[in-house]
């Protein structure tokens, strides 16, 4: 599986997502501009001693992450959404991509890949939840949908 962070702002919500693609197996990709700098050492420390063994690659667009990868499936995370992320059925080689904490993923993205949107449920009032749950939680259901392949 590979995660993908657009533009994410708070280097403790990528260190907690670092530690679930390490645990996981997962690739992460991150497109800048990033809120912070990855050579601080509050995102080892927010995250992980082993930064250095994560399967992490940087992009400076999502198109050039897309083109990088022209025949692989992207399924995108966002509270527009009208599909639940359980209604998708996910392979090993799917990228599950995220947008920034204050802001989300940009709108003409969302509307060229509408089929490939999903969304968690949460009640009316909630604005989202944090994104690094968001991460494990869509993740996890792929990973289960796989049989856990390989743990």
């Amino acid at each position: 599986m590979h995660i993908v962070l657009v533009e994410p702002e708070i280097h403790t919500n990528t260190a907690n997502i670092s530690r679930t693609c390490y645990t996981t197996g997962t690739s992460l990709h991150l497109v800048r501009p990033l809120g912070f700098s990855t050579e601080e050492g509050l995102i080892k420390q927010a995250g992980l001693d082993y930064w250095h063994y994560l399967d992490l690659f940087y992009y400076d667009s999502f198109n050039e992450l897309q083109q990088k990868y022209p025949d692989k499936r992207f399924f995108f995370a966002t509270t527009k959404a009208s599909c639940f992320y359980t209604e998708k059925q996910y392979q090993a080689d799917d990228f599950l991509v995220f947008g920034k904490e204050t802001a989300g993923l940009p709108k003409e993205l969302l509307a060229v890949n509408s089929e490939y949107c999903i969304r968690i449920p949460m009640g009316k009032n909630i604005r989202s939840l944090n994104l690094a749950n968001s991460v494990s939680i869509i993740l996890y259901e792929a990973m289960r949908q796989q049989g856990f392949n390989g743990f």
